[in-house]
């Protein structure tokens, strides 16, 4: 965000401007408000927009409180405990690195480090957790692919902003390896969802049915991840 700092009626916000930029535009994030506006646009005209949609503003910045609220507290540790598919799971550490993994109620992390610190153990969990679900994600796509008749080229695993999963065109599936923090049903039908784009790449009717053949309770797994995505972080 860029400009001076305006207040009205205790809401902080800032100009700034776009010289792509044909209409007035507002956007609220965890730094605050923002009015964006064209090139050319005088900015008592931005000030004016904020105070028109001044509501929608407050009710933007409480969602964004409450996301906020929601957010995991992770205590990078030996002991402590993390999400794996909807389920809480102790950090133990690891004898050698062939025992490095998550399995029977635990995750296993290898650490060549006599005492890590926080940092060191929260990038090795990331990596663990990032090579755990590539496998998982791959057998999940395999089965599901396998069961309608399609394949795939690859699967890869990265992290993304926006976007849980995705199809190309060549056939490759990509997925935020974080979604296998969330309950396994969820994750089923974010693979479930990318799976079926291999036959059709878009969303139309013929998709969501397909998609239905396979998950009947889509439509709640869908809202679940779009209600909850945020919290899934490590």
């Amino acid at each position: 965000m860029t400009g001076n700092l305006f207040t009205f009626e205790e809401v902080s916000y800032r100009l700034s401007r776009s010289p792509r930029r044909k209409r007035l535009g507002l956007v609220v994030t965890e730094k605050g408000a923002e009015v964006r506006i064209p090139q050319r646009c005088a900015e008592r005209h931005g000030h004016q927009f904020l105070r028109e949609n001044i509501q929608w503003v407050r009710e933007q910045l409480r969602g964004v409180a409450r996301r906020k609220a929601q957010m995991p507290d992770h205590h990078f540790a030996f002991g402590a405990h993390f999400p794996w598919l909807g389920k809480t799971l102790e950090l133990d550490r690891a004898a050698r690195a062939a025992d490095a993994g998550i399995r029977d109620g635990y995750i296993q992390l290898y650490s060549r480090l006599r005492e890590p610190d926080e940092n060191q153990i929260q990038a090795a969990l990331q990596k663990l957790y990032q090579q755990e679900a590539l496998q998982l994600l791959t057998e999940k796509s395999r089965y599901f692919a396998n069961f309608l008749g399609l394949e795939f080229s690859s699967v890869k695993v990265r992290r993304t902003r926006s976007k849980w999963g995705h199809c190309t065109i060549r056939g490759e599936l990509q997925y935020n390896w974080l979604v296998c923090l969330a309950p396994e049903p969820v994750v089923d039908y974010l693979v479930i969802h990318e799976v079926c784009h291999l036959r059709h790449h878009n969303h139309s009717r013929e998709f969501w049915a397909l998609v239905a053949s396979l998950c009947p309770d889509y439509k709640r797994l869908r809202r679940w991840l779009k209600e909850n995505g945020h919290t899934l972080q490590l």
